[in-house]
């Protein structure tokens, strides 16, 4: 999430902006980017106990039933503006972290994690950027986690 979150703000000039010049802004893009970019792509497979509708689809008893987080965190329903990235947004519903009793135990370390690491990172690096704008950074392919290979910055 480090990663991802740090290439969404490179991506998102003014919102680095002020995430790099508030440091206070850095709570609110916590909660912020992994709504924007999840690392967990698929939720956990489901199956029917019995027939029932979900939003207006019938699921029979025995179907399989998996939800994709990032749809989920960028529903209309959810918010207006679910596709643009705002580190302003504050708390929002999102389910990056799952939810219920499928709440991720590690979440508060995780949100700590990326405070501290965004923060340190943007403090010791003001000018960071992309290297090449352009380029595609290489991502995790096959993996349960969805991530980065690598990025290539400069400053």
């Amino acid at each position: 999430m480090i990663s991802l979150g740090t290439l969404a703000l490179l991506r998102h000039p003014d919102q680095l902006a002020l995430v790099r010049d508030d440091p206070r802004a850095v709570e609110d893009a916590v909660e912020e980017l992994p709504r924007f970019t999840s690392v967990l792509h698929a939720g956990f497979v489901r199956v029917a106990v019995e027939d029932t509708t979900i939003g207006g689809h019938l699921v029979r008893r025995g179907e399989h039933v998996v939800t994709s987080l990032p749809a989920a965190n960028r529903d209309p329903a959810l918010l207006d503006d679910g596709d643009d990235l705002d580190v302003t947004r504050g708390r929002c519903p999102h389910v990056a972290f799952g939810h219920g009793i499928h709440h991720c135990l590690g979440a508060t370390l995780a949100r700590l994690e990326l405070q501290l690491a965004l923060a340190a990172l943007l403090q010791r690096f003001p000018g960071l950027r992309l290297a090449d704008p352009a380029a595609r950074p290489a991502f995790k392919h096959r993996a349960l986690i969805y991530g980065l290979r690598s990025l290539s910055i400069t400053w």
